[in-house]
């Protein structure tokens, strides 16, 4: 393994120790909200939507403000950040973990990180697009901005926001039951079978 990759997956170990030290005292409900996400029961995708429908609903019905709408979040995280380590192991019990719970939980906050990583991976690939080839770059984000404001704009805001939180919070799921790998997969032979008629056509 070439130097560079050692100092990767140390800087990776590194970050990933820092972030469960950081999420220790939520580790029990990271671990629950976990087993939500990945369907670890058949009716925890009825609960979950259950839960968010409700949510938006009252949204709908109370119609706040931007400003109480932000604030009362803010006041909801301020408060979870507060009594959630102090409640959490009454709740769901005893503060020893099994390693079976330790080593989920260190997958997940790994899982995390690399995500952070990709993230910034990204952000950087698109400064590089902007300085290497400005005229692409251009021409991409006003096509992509452009077509989000359109769908904006058929779209109600709330129901356009329950839509991308709905799917973002039945992804995990979708994904550990390989339903989304199912239909890309015959999203592609669609394809292929549209690409290869096209080419009987023109011969």
């Amino acid at each position: 393994m070439a130097e560079g990759d050692n100092n990767s997956v140390y800087q990776l170990a590194s970050e990933t120790a820092s972030l469960e030290e950081h999420l220790q005292g939520w580790g029990e409900v990271i671990l629950m909200t976990d087993k939500v996400l990945r369907w670890e029961r058949a009716w925890f995708p009825l609960a979950l939507m259950s839960v968010v429908s409700f949510s938006f609903l009252m949204i709908y019905y109370l119609d706040p403000s931007v400003l109480s709408g932000v604030s009362c979040l803010v006041m909801f995280l301020c408060l979870a950040d507060y009594l959630v380590p102090a409640l959490a192991p009454r709740i769901f019990g005893s503060n020893k973990w099994t390693t079976e719970q330790q080593q989920r939980f260190h997958e997940i906050c790994s899982n995390l990180v690399k995500s952070r990583r990709r993230i910034v991976g990204w952000w950087k690939r698109l400064f590089t697009l902007k300085e290497e080839k400005p005229k692409m770059y251009f021409m991409t984000m006003l096509f992509t901005l452009a077509v989000v404001a359109w769908i904006g704009q058929q779209v109600h805001n709330l129901f356009l926001t329950y839509l991308i939180v709905s799917f973002l919070l039945l992804f995990p799921g979708l994904n550990q039951h390989g339903i989304i790998t199912k239909y890309i997969g015959m999203a592609k032979r669609e394809i292929n079978k549209l690409l290869k008629h096209k080419e009987k056509k023109k011969k």
